[in-house]
């Protein structure tokens, strides 16, 4: 009876130890990606605290907005700069929620088979090719619309370009051939 006492007291002994033991493998390190924001909370978060606004206008189609998605947007050098300078707004260029702002409610508009949102209608001026990026002031005036893919090296030089307002004094041609030196 002892020898069953003790060797069943061993197993107890054997589990709180395994339990209370710290594990041996490091926990993964949570992966940094860009913050990003609807409409409406870039909005309000301007108020708050002011910055430049970039919006990602997609399509759930648009297979060179997955890439994006894929490649550019999870570069460590683009999401560390984007979410220190930006809010980031993905707005999909179909959503058929309405949009409410500056006294005025954008909406879905159906056409054929899908349909355009005002708002994206407006941001890009009626050239509704996907990817397109627009980029606000903090007023909410647009500085720049810049279609099409990038790759993060680009993207990341785009960004700086409105990030520290280059665009002020020097066209994109200058800023670029400069940065290419």
């Amino acid at each position: 009876m002892k020898k069953v006492l003790l060797g069943f007291s061993t197993l107890i002994l054997l589990a709180v130890c395994y339990a209370f033991s710290l594990p041996t493998t490091k926990s993964p390190v949570k992966e940094e990606v860009i913050k990003w924001y609807t409409w409406e909370e870039a909005v309000e978060l301007n108020k708050k605290s002011p910055r430049k606004v970039f919006i990602d206008v997609y399509t759930d189609w648009c297979g060179w907005c997955k890439v994006m998605d894929r490649q550019t947007f999870t570069d460590p050098s683009v999401i560390k700069y984007m979410n220190e300078k930006f809010y980031a707004v993905k707005f999909n260029a179909e959503q058929r929620e309405d949009v409410p702002f500056d006294n005025h409610i954008f909406k879905f508009i159906a056409q054929g088979n899908r349909g355009v949102h005002e708002l994206a209608y407006s941001l890009l001026d009626g050239q509704m090719g996907y990817p397109a990026f627009v980029y606000l002031n903090e007023k909410f005036e647009r500085i720049t619309v810049s279609p099409g893919f990038k790759p993060a090296p680009d993207m990341l030089k785009e960004l700086k370009f409105i990030g520290e307002e280059y665009f002020k004094t020097k066209s994109w041609q200058e800023y670029s051939k400069n940065q290419s030196k």
